[in-house]
Formats: C-alpha cells, structure tokens, sequence
C-alpha cells in the first residue's frame, strides 16, 4: 500500500511517499511543495494543489495521511494553514484517496513511542527506521513521513487491518 503523508502548510508543505507492505517501508519519494513569502496568497494555494497533484499522479498513492490543525496563538496563520489544508485535502478528494487525520501527538507516539517527544528525536527515527543516510530536509518531509508512518501503524487504518493477514 502506497500512503502520502503531508505535514500541510502555506509556505512549506512537507510530502513523503511510503510503500508499506509486510510490515516493511520503502521510501518512494518525499520532498516539500514551497511557495515564496510575498506571493499573492491565492497563487499561493494554486502552487500547492498543481504540485500535490503532479505528485500524486506521479506516484498513485491509495491514501493520505495529514496532520490535523492545532491552534496556536496567531490566528491568521492558523487560518491560512486551514486554508491551505482545504486545497490539500480538496486535492486528494479529487483523486478518490481516502484521508486520515492524526495528531502531532499521534505521529511522536507511533513513530518515538513517547508523545512528548522533540522534533529533533522523530527526525532521527525516521533517517532509523527507513534506512536514510542522513535526516530528511526540510523538517516538514519528515513529518510528512512520520505522518504516513503513523497511519501505516494506525490499527484503525486499513493498512493496519490487512497487515494481521499477511
């Protein structure tokens, strides 16, 4: 199975690419869809649906898995996030790809095992766990692949009930 993970966002959105199968991760890709500070914010928002979707043609994942939005205490970023995560999830709707949300919380517990954990630790574990030479960059792939690792472990995912029958 062939999940997307994207940790969204306006300036940068962080995207990777994971085949889960038997248990096993292999790396299909990951990156990050940028767009430039000054930009008008609607350019903005095309940029990130064209690019994800070049992606995910590229790539015909059967899912996605996005971080949920949080809010912190600036408003208007919370909002362009949640817009930005509108033309992201408008995106895979558009492609038929089936979307589960997940905490940040969520994504430390399933890929550190501690839900508290530093960024810095679940970038680590996923240069471990997918056999990376060095620490994906930006910090945003990681979390998108921690994000697809998350939903691979996920026992209310449909890749974690398959995996029991293998």
């Amino acid at each position: 199975m062939v999940i997307l993970g994207i940790d969204p966002g306006y300036a940068i959105v962080g995207y990777g690419l994971i085949d889960y199968t038997n248990n096993h991760f292999t790396v299909l890709d990951y990156g990050a869809i940028t767009t430039p500070a000054g930009m008008d914010f609607n350019r903005r928002l095309e940029i990130i649906h064209d690019e994800l979707e070049l992606i995910i043609l590229k790539h015909k994942p059967d899912c996605m898995a996005i971080e949920k939005l949080f809010y912190n205490t600036n408003a208007k970023t919370v909002i362009d996030v949640a817009q930005a995560r509108g033309v992201i999830l408008l995106t895979a709707q558009k492609h038929g790809l089936k979307v589960s949300e997940y905490t940040p919380l969520q994504v430390k517990q399933s890929v550190v095992g501690y839900g508290r954990a530093e960024k810095k630790q679940v970038q680590e574990m996923m240069r471990i766990m997918l056999k990376l030479e060095k620490v994906p960059k930006p910090d945003d792939t990681a979390d998108a692949l921690a994000m697809a690792i998350c939903h691979a472990h996920s026992s209310g995912s449909l890749v974690g009930k398959l995996k029991k029958y293998y």
